[in-house]
């Protein structure tokens, strides 16, 4: 990130303590600076050079608002959430359920005055998604907030999709979107690796990316990270569905998944009881298409990830340690993967490095393929990036160039060529080592 864009973001941010003392914590402050940077940027396109129309009622502009002051700003903004919130596209869907969280009509003009200073468009589309995702990951960083639960480590992300190594007009899908880092990742890989034509440019903006994500607060934000990214448009369609994806089985299938899905083992939906009490009901998805009926959401989204990919889809997944080695119908949808697609690698990841506190996770990659009497996957090659790595958020957190001899090792153009590796360099006796698929399934036997 450039020093400016640093020096905005600290700006940005800084305005945030000021109103935590009058209770708006830093997911509230986020959303209403989504709000009001969406209005401003869609003012900024109606003027030259761009000079577009959009469905944004006149009288909910942004230029409506600026003038504004006192409980007259306070009363005019909280109906322009209120109105914005019934319009369709992703408008509608960036308002849903939007609310004023900010009570002190002084404080609100101040915010609006800073954002009126910047000229967004101006800048370029790096700097505006840089700015915005240094804002995602110090929302994040607040714990009691939970919101580190939607927030990928960026260089963990990045690995994925150069491991990956997505290609053009094709399709990508995250079923737990959270904020949006591996669309962002991928996006930036293809725009990177390639020299795009005006077809294929099209294509990567409007028809490549789809992804669900129920939270409504979340989903704003991952709209918005998009917008900032120059992926869709004010106007277009909306990539990220506020449905269930385990709910039912879908129609769609897609060349790549990348995804992280939420922790914690239980599905749940929070319901209202005789007495008037909030109480939470285990969720269990009963679909004909999943090989095991469980209410466990990790080994349901296993089960989900596998059925949108393409027989030729590619995917990476990053889950905890309990779905590789739990019973019951843990082992039932793990051997179902080692046989229906080739389950090539895992990464072995360590503690440390996600803001839910002491989790054991993995990425595992593997390849859809069609039907067959034997079992598609052959070996299974481990990278141990977690026995003796010590790393924090804060003090010591995960870079890319950590991560940087897995992909070197993974070798994306030729996984054919790959080689144990032992006592070299980076790589203790045993970090990279392949296992036969009648080692793993004599393991499962002895479990």
């Amino acid at each position: 990130m450039s020093d400016n864009n640093s020096a905005i973001v600290s700006k940005v941010w800084s305005f945030c303590n000021t109103l935590r003392d009058d209770g708006v914590g830093y997911g509230d402050y986020l959303e209403q600076l989504t709000y009001l940077l969406f209005l401003k940027m869609a003012d900024e396109y109606t003027k030259p050079p761009h000079n577009r129309t959009f469905s944004i009622p006149k009288k909910y502009s942004w230029e409506k608002l600026v003038p504004l002051r006192g409980a007259e700003l306070e009363t005019h903004y909280t109906i322009t959430l209120r109105e914005l919130g019934k319009e369709k596209g992703i408008l509608g869907q960036i308002f849903t359920k939007s609310q004023n969280k900010i009570q002190d009509p002084a404080k609100l003009s101040k915010i609006v005055a800073m954002i009126n200073e910047e000229q967004w468009l101006m800048m370029g589309v790096k700097d505006k998604g840089d700015i915005y995702e240094g804002l995602l990951e110090k929302n994040a960083e607040d714990t009691k907030s939970g919101a580190g639960q939607y927030f990928t480590p960026r260089p963990l992300i990045k690995a994925m999709v150069e491991c990956i190594s997505p290609e053009p007009m094709k399709t990508i899908a995250d079923p737990a979107y959270g904020t949006g880092g591996f669309f962002l990742a991928a996006y930036d890989y293809i725009v990177d690796h390639n020299k795009l034509d005006k077809a294929q440019s099209k294509f990567l903006k409007y028809s490549t990316f789809f992804g669900n994500e129920i939270v409504a607060s979340t989903r704003r934000l991952a709209l918005m990270n998009l917008f900032l990214h120059n992926i869709g448009d004010i106007d277009s369609d909306n990539f990220i569905s506020p449905a269930d994806a385990l709910i039912a089985q879908s129609a769609e299938k897609y060349d790549y998944i990348l995804a992280n899905p939420p922790f914690g083992k239980k599905s749940s939906q929070t319901f209202t009881n005789e007495e008037g009490e909030q109480e939470k009901e285990d969720l269990t998805y009963n679909r004909q298409d999943f090989w095991a009926t469980t209410s466990n959401k990790q080994l349901n989204f296993v089960q989900h990830i596998r059925s949108i990919l393409k027989t030729t889809g590619l995917a990476a997944v990053v889950i905890p340690d309990n779905v590789l080695f739990e019973g019951g119908a843990g082992e039932t949808v793990r051997k179902k993967l080692l046989e229906t697609t080739d389950v090539h690698t895992i990464l072995r990841l360590p503690t440390g490095i996600f803001y839910a506190q002491g989790v054991k996770a993995n990425v595992v990659f593997f390849d859809n393929k069609p039907s067959s009497k034997t079992a598609w996957t052959k070996e299974i090659w481990v990278y141990d990036y977690r026995t003796n790595i010590h790393l924090t958020l804060k003090k010591n957190p995960l870079k890319l160039e950590d991560l940087r001899d897995f992909i070197t090792l993974y070798n994306p153009k030729n996984r054919n060529k790959r080689k144990e590796v032992y006592n070299a360099g980076k790589n203790p006796e045993g970090r990279w080592r392949k296992f036969t698929y009648e080692e793993i399934i004599a393991r499962e036997k002895q479990a």
